[in-house]
């Protein structure tokens, strides 16, 4: 093996989000891992690495084989990952350290299901509620939206903000969305509107969660960067400190900071450096916690920063400008995996209408379970 110094995000590609009858997670995932190689200028070759996330309708021991042999490819290192949300962003890492260690020159990461149209409602929220605690909170019924809503109790209680103030988020998320043609909410949500929603768990209520989409992406990250501008990988951490709410020690303190350091201290540059975010946005909730945690606006500040314009995209720090998980859509992995993917097109000037005036340098970050996993990627225009 020879080992390189630099590993690029050198293709991307995705599905529409939504509704999609008679998909499936294979399908869709060979649409999006299509895409991203025409947009890479590889073919099924050139693959020499793939990793899968994994799909809640398509529970495969082995799915990143499955979907080998689905999409023809023969890759000399594969396998699935889980990690809840942070799955797309810790397989990108993965796939960064492979790279730069010479294992593999090209590594596909793909993820996609069906999760709108491929399970009852009933089941699905059976599913994604095994995230708690067995004895204790399962049991007694709590599921993921009562979980954050859990959290944001704490943490409105805790720095002095008003669940109103969190309506916002869900608003630019939409402003956002609107602007991509394979979003799953594209209509505007005004302010009012989002603050009458009804109650899904108080205080988060339903504009204030992200819809359950089926849809699909792949990136692509290579040891050459490809036509066109670089989109290096400059940076990777990771941080785990529970699994379950009941072991988290502090709503402000849950691990975010810590990947989000290691990663921006190895691409050798600080939070005011970033001119572009990519934040994980399950709930709005969870984007005024990670915003916060990780030094992107100050504690209880988060709503601040957004009604002053800063997360907008004429601000200081655009965030999630395709619209994040809260209206671009989330299908399971593939939801958080677009965050990279529109970061990637923006720093290379491949946004479309969408795109930015010429950004430098994005952070990345997601999180899986609870604020449980936490990874964050560091992403620099050569």
């Amino acid at each position: 093996m020879r080992t390189v110094n630099a590993a690029y995000l050198r293709g991307c590609g995705n599905t529409r989000f939504g509704r999609l009858e008679g998909s499936s997670p294979l399908t869709l995932m060979a649409a999006a891992a299509d895409a991203a190689l025409a947009d890479a200028g590889l073919a099924r070759r050139d693959i020499d690495g793939v990793l899968c996330g994994y799909a809640t309708t398509l529970p495969h021991l082995m799915l990143a084989d499955r979907f080998c042999e689905y999409a023809a490819l023969t890759p000399a290192y594969a396998h699935g990952m889980a990690a809840g949300g942070a799955t797309g962003g810790a397989m990108a890492m993965l796939a960064r350290e492979l790279v730069r260690a010479g294992r593999c020159r090209n590594v596909l990461v793909v993820a996609g299901e069906n999760r709108l149209t491929g399970q009852s409602r009933d089941q699905s929220i059976q599913t994604l509620a095994q995230v708690g605690e067995p004895e204790m909170e399962v049991p007694n019924g709590a599921s993921v939206p009562a979980y954050y809503a859990l959290l944001a109790s704490r943490y409105l209680a805790e720095t002095g903000m008003a669940a109103d103030d969190l309506s916002g988020f869900a608003v630019l998320m939409r402003e956002h969305a609107a602007g991509h043609p394979d979003a799953h909410l594209r209509e505007p949500l005004t302010l009012a509107e989002a603050r009458a929603a009804r109650a899904i768990a108080t205080p988060l209520r339903l504009s204030d969660c992200c819809p359950i989409s089926d849809g699909a992406v792949a990136v692509v990250v290579s040891a050459e960067p490809g036509a066109g501008r670089p989109v290096r990988l400059a940076g990777a951490g990771q941080a785990h400190r529970h699994q379950h709410l009941c072991a988290i020690g502090s709503v402000l303190d849950t691990g975010a900071a810590e990947a989000a350091g290691r990663a921006l201290a190895e691409a050798g540059c600080s939070v005011a450096q970033l001119d572009c975010l990519a934040i994980y946005d399950s709930f709005t909730i969870t984007l005024a916690l990670l915003l916060e945690e990780i030094g992107l606006a100050p504690r209880g500040g988060a709503a601040a920063r957004l009604q002053a314009g800063d997360f907008g995209r004429d601000g200081a720090l655009p965030l999630n400008t395709h619209g994040g998980l809260l209206a671009f859509g989330h299908s399971g992995v593939a939801g958080g995996l677009m965050h990279l993917a529109e970061a990637g097109r923006q720093l290379a000037g491949r946004a479309g209408a969408r795109q930015l005036a010429r950004r430098e340098r994005a952070l990345f970050h997601a999180d899986g379970g609870v604020l449980s996993a936490h990874v964050s990627l560091v992403l620099e225009a050569a």
